[in-house]
Parts: structure tokens; C-alpha cells; sequence
């Protein structure tokens, strides 16, 4: 019988490395990491390590044999110690000897993020873009170089069917020269534009278009602390109209209200209405999207006091704008859900929206606006095609790596052929849940396309759930859905993205509350919310009963566990009472004003007692002891395997005063029993061979399509990014894909667009670039500083400090080293089905 186990990537190993130790002073950046819970601690006892094994990798080792030494088990008392106390010994598989264990706490999560710089659009040597004020009726951007048309073939057919049961479109296209055409641009051009001039850029793209007087392109611009070029103000708010070449300023000061305030929306719209009137009205919303929970934009002059626009107050500026519009856009990350799309049925024909984060490059404008501009007629699904084509092609082009969503959503054929199909399934969902089926549904969540997975959104592809779910509901629920989703392209890189999310908490259940009154305001059917209570009250009641925040089941310390035992299930329920009563401090991220979604348990407390005992990942069973050939092993029983979602290898260097993290990675083998293998050497990441820290986000397919992502913490040009890795097992080998930088101190909670990879650097001595561009974005030549997380051997964070740097260039290598003599601590951290994690007792090991 073939053994499920998680699967990871192959080493790389391509030489040694120099060795790994802090530089400078702390940089005050708080963690960047999400290795581990609070504490190390505890004492080691050495004990000869022995087997190795190098089978399924590509190593090319160097050096002197390695000995891994000093297995420590967890401790729960005696202050929380997670990477020491207590020993085990090699012994046979079938004798395990228990060990003392503690349940981490919840790491800390990987901050949000926002987008690193980018560069302007180039321009030719000669002319260059003039962003000043013409002598002329209008602000000219001498847009004719600015940008370059991209051409491109499509075979990709888009479906024009109509199912019977959806309404009549509200617009009506008139034809023979007769359609007036307005396309709203609300942009808020925030961070991304002060950072990095992606309005700008695109403000560009829309000048550089074909033009008729059919078809009129108003811009609102606000939100910004920096406009790059001398058009548009940043001290308040102002309404364009892109001409040809150029901008022709509307109104000079319309306010300085925030971007996501939905009066500010209202406003817009209804200016447009009054002084623009059309039979065909476009809307484009053009910012940082956050999905069904936090919704759309961010105002960097607000970004505490206003927050995002949720779809209700996207509803409500709709509501109060008073048009209807032929299609609304997001040129904005992570607004194809389902929730948008019910939503916005009431105020527009179509959707066309991106389920991912998108590449910071956004739409490119020019080229469908051009054809929209020849052809005032064209059908709404064409045009949406057209968007489409546009943004993933270039995308390929231009930021190869990441990865590009776009989908074109008949509202009118969702609405009305969905919400049936939609509430079956979700009482389905829930009839599971009752009937003790949790993990089937967590492993199909588990298994499901996530988005913007390291945000912890929680939004996963609608029709893959259903998809792996493989119920009769489910399939109902596919096909009114393939068909609503008229078209949709997805990046080379990009699988099982079908068109339309939705939000289904996993990571972190502490947004349902808010979800689900964003549900109740925007008219969706209870049954929805009804189905993510169920699964979040009993996900968390299985984090709160597995010992989370230094709690734990005491029958784990004397081992034994038995999920029959009634002892065990006294201590369950005692544990879940106390959580249940109002001790949600005993699990991170959860308070009384959090927790609402419990009232909506689709099982009794002792329903669920008896469901987490029998389901229960039993960490007692994480002790290494050696198999047949003498290799260090964890044997778990295939029930336990069954109950694991994840695996992540983690590393720590000892560098004689406490830890520096060197992050998690999916890097792991098993024997031929199944069973996990310890580590058979000292080997790490490593950028222009210099170890860096690096942290796994997400693991797609298996073999050949298999990618593995991750992000590594560094400083450039003295700003905190994430450099973002791929790997890709086709080749076996590593890509740059792409920067991010991160918001701190909760500025929003909606996710930038991402940003160009390192894989064409800007030469130093290019003309067309000014120096504030140098200083806002990477170049060949620059200082690339990788930062790491400090911890003292008492397991307190003590900052993060640089651990190395390296040189960008056009060719920078991503491999595997092995690492230089010193001190490393060793372990594996588990997550179970209630997204709880477990870690193996640590390895130390004495390199040299």
C-alpha cells in the first residue's frame, strides 16, 4: 500500500559555505520570521547520532563527516521549552520510548505585505516623458514612447452562452455609431505610486491609447503622499480625463477625503453621471484589494484612521452613485470572489477581477483601450477578453516568475443560477461536520488553491474545493459556476485557478465574525455562514484542546495517550470549557469580540470532546528512535499521517551567545517504511553563496509540477522586502521571483501588488534613469542585506540583525551549501488538521 506523506524538494548542494554570524546592531525591524513559538531553553544530553542517508537527493558533499549528536525532547513545564530538556535514545521502532512534550504557541505571523519599488516606463533617450504642464488645454505627459504595444495571438475562446435561468443585462448596446461610452478610473494611488510609480505608469498606458470621441476615460487620483511626475497633486484629491498624450485637468481640488471612505466613491461616480452621461458606464477600481473579508484600497494618508473599503461600503458607494454599469473591474489583488461577484450583481452586468495577488505591473491599458476606443460596440465579454489577454501576456513578459489571475464574471448569470447551488453545497458542508467528518473537509481544504496564502486570508479557489471534495453538491455547484465564468487565464505557474474564490477560514478562523457581517450586509445567504462557523468552532476547539499559549493534555507527559481513555476526555473537555467560558487568551488572535462565530458550533461541547479525542494528532509519537539499518527515524502509524497537513524542516545556528533563525523549508526523506528521516548533514539555502534565512509558504503538485515558494528577509537600499523564491520541480532549481515589501504596525490589511524579480537589473549607468528612481528601486551594483531573528538561549526574541549581503546582478544563484563549523540545532514541525503545530525534539549537531 502506497504511503501519503507530505512531499518536499530536492538539495541542490553546490559547495560550502562561509560561516553564519551576526553583523552590526539589532535593526528594530520586530521578527521576521515565523519559525518558532517564544522559548528554546532546557539542557541537551549528547548521545552518538548514527545512519546516514543521501537517496532521492543531489548532493555533492565536501569535507569531513559530519555526526549528528544531543536529541532533546520538548518540555512543558519548567517555563515552555521548545528546542531542549529532557533526552530520548536510539532505540527500536517498534518500542518507542515516550517524551516530554509542549504544545508551541502559534508563531508569529509573517507580516503583510506592500509592495517594494518599481521602475517608471521607459522612454527613448531622446524625448523622454515630460511630466510637466503644457502650455496647451491640458497637463501633457508626452505619452508616445512611454510604452510599447504589446502584440499577441490568443486562441483562447470566451463563452458567449447564457444560461436560461440568469436576467436580462441592464446595459443596452445601441450600435452603428450610436454608444456612449465612460470609463470611470478611480484611482488611489498610495504606496504603490510614492514607492514605486505604478499610477503613473499606467496613467501612461491610458495616454498612449487610441482615442474617439465615443469613449471617455475619467480619472479620480487621490491617496497618495507622492505623485511621480508634475500632473497630478498629492495634497488633495483631482478628477482627469485622459487625452491623447496627456491629462486635461477637470477639477483642481475635489477634496481631501480618504480613497476607501465610500462616500468619497459616490461622489465620483455621481460627478461622472452629471457631467459624462453615457449609455455604456465602465468602472475601474485601481488600488491594493484585499478579498471578500477586507475589501478593497488603502489610503497611505488615512492608513490608520479610515481603513480599507469592505464590500459593504463598496455597496453602499454603488448604492449612492446611482449608475449602472456595463462591467466593474479591480485593478486591485485578490477581488475575484464569489462575494464580490453576488455583490455587485445589483449594479453591474460584469466582473472582471483577479483571484490572485497581482504582478505590480497591473492591466495594460493600451491596447484593449485602444480597440474599445475603435469599436464603442464591442460586446462587454470581449472587451473583458481583451483585459484579460492583455495583463497575462505582459505579465509573462515582464514579470516572469509571478504569478497572474484574470477572470471575466457574468453577474448577471451568477446571480442568478449560483446562490442554489451555492447553499446546498454549504448545508452539505455542514451536514459533514455533523456527521464527524471534519477531516474531510479540512483535507480538501488542506489540498485546495490558496491565494495570497502567506497573508493568511483564507481565500481558496471555489470550484477546486468543490472539486476535492467530490460530492454531488459540489459538482452542482461546478457547473453553475463554469458556466457564470465567461473567461479566465491564468500564468504558466499558476494551477487549479478557475476564475472565482471565496473566503473559508484555515489559517486563522478569527475573521469569521467579520465575514460573516459582511455576508448578512451585502444579502448573501445565511447558509454560507452557517458552514464556516461549524468548521472554524471546531478547528479552533481543536487548537484549544491540543495544548496551545504553555496548555497541554497532561496524559501526553506520562505517555499512553488514548483517545478511548475517559480520562483523556475529562481533560479534553476540562480544556475546552475553559475556553468555551471566555479563556480565549489560552489561543493567539482570539478575544470575546472575535469568538461569536462559536454560538454557530454544528456539534455539542461533548460531540466535539469525543470527535477531537478520537481525531487527535498524538505528539507522543514524535520521539526519534532507529529503524532496521540503524537510521534515526520518526514512525508515526498511518492513522497519524493521516492527520498531518503539513511538514517543514527547521534550522537554528548556534553562534555562542543564543540562536539565529535560519527559517523553515520543505527539505525531508523517508525510508522505505514511511518513516522520517533526521536530517543526514548540515545543509542550508543559500543566495551568491551566502546562507540566508528562508521561510516556506506554500507547496503546489507533486513530481515535475510541483512548485515550492518561499520568501527570504533582507534589506535594500535600507528598506525591509521579502525576496520571493520559487522552485520549480521540472528543473530542480531555484528563481527570484519577485520582491514585496511588508506593512508594519497593522497599516491595512489589504495586500499590494507584487513587484518585478531580480532577473533584469537596471545598469547602473542608464541615462533614463533619474536618481530618485536609483534610490527607489534595485540595480545592478547594490547591497543586498540578508537579516535573520535573534533568540537567547531562554528563547527570547532579541531582534533581527543582518547575517550576511551580496552584490545584485543579472545572475544571482540560489543553491544549497553545505554549512561551515559550528553549533546547529535541528527539528521538524508537524501541523495537524486543526492547523496546530507540533515539533520533533531538536537535533544538535557539531559541525567541524
Amino acid at each position: 500500500m502506497e504511503n501519503k506523506r507530505p512531499t518536499g524538494r530536492k538539495r541542490n548542494v553546490t559547495g560550502k559555505a562561509d560561516s553564519i554570524h551576526r553583523r552590526g546592531e539589532n535593526l528594530g525591524t520586530g521578527p521576521v520570521g515565523n519559525s518558532r513559538p517564544d522559548n528554546f531553553g532546557g539542557k541537551t544530553e549528547n548521545i552518538q547520532f548514527t545512519g546516514k542517508t543521501n537517496s532521492g537527493r543531489n548532493l555533492k558533499r565536501g569535507g569531513s563527516a559530519l555526526s549528528l549528536v544531543a536529541i532533546a525532547a520538548l518540555l512543558l513545564f519548567g517555563g515552555n521549552n521548545l528546542l531542549g530538556g529532557g533526552t530520548t535514545t536510539g532505540t527500536p521502532v517498534s518500542t518507542p520510548v515516550p517524551t516530554a512534550y509542549v504544545a508551541p504557541a502559534t508563531p508569529t505571523p509573517t507580516p503583510k505585505p506592500t509592495p517594494a519599488a518599481t521602475p517608471k516606463p521607459q522612454t527613448s533617450a531622446s524625448s523622454g516623458i515630460n511630466y510637466g504642464i503644457s502650455p496647451s488645454s491640458y497637463n501633457n505627459l508626452n505619452a508616445g514612447a512611454a510604452t510599447q504595444v504589446i502584440t499577441h495571438t490568443d486562441t483562447a475562446a470566451v463563452d458567449t452562452s447564457v444560461s436560461s435561468g440568469a436576467r436580462e443585462k441592464r446595459t443596452v448596446i445601441r450600435g452603428d455609431g450610436k454608444d456612449q461610452v465612460t470609463i470611470m478610473v478611480y484611482m488611489c494611488g498610495t504606496d504603490l505610486e510614492s514607492r514605486s510609480s505604478m499610477a503613473t505608469k499606467d496613467l501612461v498606458e491610458m495616454a498612449n491609447a487610441g482615442f474617439s470621441d465615443n469613449v471617455r476615460i475619467i480619472v479620480y487620483t487621490g491617496g497618495c503622499s507622492r505623485w511621480n511626475n508634475s500632473v497630478v497633486a498629492s495634497d488633495r484629491n483631482q478628477i482627469y480625463e485622459v487625452k491623447k498624450g496627456g491629462l486635461e485637468r477637470l477639477e483642481a481640488n475635489a477634496g481631501t477625503a480618504a480613497m476607501t471612505d465610500p462616500n468619497t466613491l459616490a461622489t465620483f461616480i455621481k460627478y461622472c453621471k452629471k457631467n459624462f452621461p453615457a449609455n455604456r458606464n465602465e468602472l475601474i477600481l485601481w488600488d491594493h484589494g484585499g478579498g471578500s473579508v477586507t475589501g478593497y484600497g488603502y489610503d497611505e494618508k488615512y492608513s490608520r484612521s479610515k481603513g480599507s473599503m469592505t464590500l459593504a461600503g463598496i455597496n453602499e458607494a454603488l448604492q449612492a452613485g446611482g449608475v449602472t454599469f456595463d462591467f466593474i473591474g479591480f485593478d486591485a489583488c485578490l477581488m475575484a470572489t464569489l462575494e464580490t461577484g453576488l455583490m455587485l450583481d445589483k449594479y453591474a452586468d460584469y466582473m472582471v477581477a483577479s483571484e490572485e495577488t497581482e504582478p505590480g505591473i497591473g492591466w495594460y491599458y493600451t491596447n484593449w483601450l485602444s480597440k474599445f476606443a475603435a469599436n464603442p460596440a464591442m460586446p462587454t465579454v470581449e472587451i473583458g477578453k481583451n483585459i484579460v489577454d492583455d495583463f497575462v501576456n505582459t505579465c509573462a513578459t515582464q514579470t516572469r516568475g509571478q504569478s497572474a489571475t484574470l477572470s471575466v464574471v457574468d453577474l448577471a448569470e451568477l446571480a442568478s443560477t449560483v446562490p442554489a447551488p451555492l447553499k446546498n453545497f454549504s448545508l452539505s458542508l455542514t451536514d459533514l461536520i455533523k456527521g464527524n467528518q471534519y477531516q474531510q473537509v479540512s483535507t480538501a481544504r488542506n489540498g485546495t488553491r490558496e491565494f495570497a496564502r502567506s497573508t493568511a486570508i483564507d481565500q481558496i479557489d471555489l470550484v477546486h474545493f468543490a472539486k476535492n471534495l467530490g460530492t454531488g453538491e459540489g459538482k452542482q455547484l461546478i457547473s453553475a459556476l463554469q458556466k457564470a465564468i465567461k473567461y479566465n487565464r491564468t500564468s504558466s505557474n499558476m494551477s487549479d485557478a478557475y476564475g472565482l474564490s471565496i473566503y473559508f477560514p484555515y489559517r486563522k478562523a478569527n475573521n469569521v465574525d467579520k465575514a460573516c457581517s459582511t455576508y448578512d450586509a451585502i444579502g448573501m445567504d445565511e447558509s454560507y455562514s452557517d458552514c464556516i462557523r461549524a468548521f472554524a468552532s471546531l478547528e479552533v476547539s481543536g487548537q484549544a484542546a491540543s495544548g496551545v499559549s504553555g496548555y497541554g493534555i497532561p496524559s501526553i507527559l506520562s505517555g499512553g495517550y488514548s483517545s478511548s481513555s475517559s480520562g483523556d476526555m475529562d481533560l479534553i473537555s476540562e480544556l475546552l470549557g475553559a475556553f468555551l467560558s471566555g479563556g480565549y487568551q489560552t489561543v493567539p488572535g482570539y478575544s470575546n469580540g472575535n469568538t461569536g462565530f462559536f454560538t454557530g458550533r454544528a456539534l455539542s461541547e461533548e460531540e466535539t470532546v469525543r470527535y477531537i479525542a478520537e481525531n487527535s494528532f498524538d505528539p507522543t509519537l514524535l520521539v526519534w528512535n532507529l529503524n532496521e539499518n540503524g537510521q534515526n527515524v520518526i514512525a508515526l502509524p498511518e492513522e497519524q499521517w493521516d492527520l498531518v497537513s503539513g511538514l517543514e524542516y527547521n534550522l537554528f545556528y548556534d553562534d555562542g551567545d543564543g540562536y539565529i533563525d535560519l527559517g523553515l523549508d520543505v527539505v525531508f526523506e523517508f525510508d522505505d517504511s514511511g518513516n522520517l528521516l533526521a536530517p543526514d548533514g548540515a545543509y542550508w539555502l543559500a543566495i551568491n553563496n551566502t546562507p540566508v534565512a528562508f521561510y516556506h509558504e506554500q507547496t503546489l503538485g507533486d513530481g515535475e509540477e510541483q512548485i515550492i515558494s518561499g520568501y527570504v528577509p533582507a534589506m535594500l537600499n535600507g528598506e525591509y522586502v521579502h525576496i520571493l523564491l520559487s522552485w520549480y520541480g521540472s528543473t530542480e532549481s531555484w528563481e527570484i521571483t519577485g520582491l514585496r515589501a511588508d506593512y508594519r504596525d497593522e497599516e491595512t490589511e489589504t495586500v499590494a501588488k507584487g513587484v518585478p524579480a531580480l532577473t533584469d537589473p537596471i545598469p547602473q549607468d542608464d541615462a533614463e534613469w533619474s536618481e530618485a528612481d536609483a534610490q527607489s528601486f534595485w540595480k545592478t551594483g547594490d547591497t543586498l542585506e540578508f537579516i535573520a531573528d535573534y533568540y537567547t538561549y531562554a528563547g527570547v526574541y532579541n531582534g533581527t540583525y543582518v547575517i550576511g549581503e551580496t552584490t545584485v546582478s543579472e545572475d544571482m544563484q540560489i543553491s544549497d551549501l553545505e554549512l561551515a563549523e559550528g553549533n546547529y540545532r535541528h527539528s521538524y514541525r508537524f501541523t495537524d488538521l486543526y492547523q496546530q503545530h507540533y515539533w520533533t525534539p531538536a537535533l544538535d549537531q557539531l559541525v567541524g
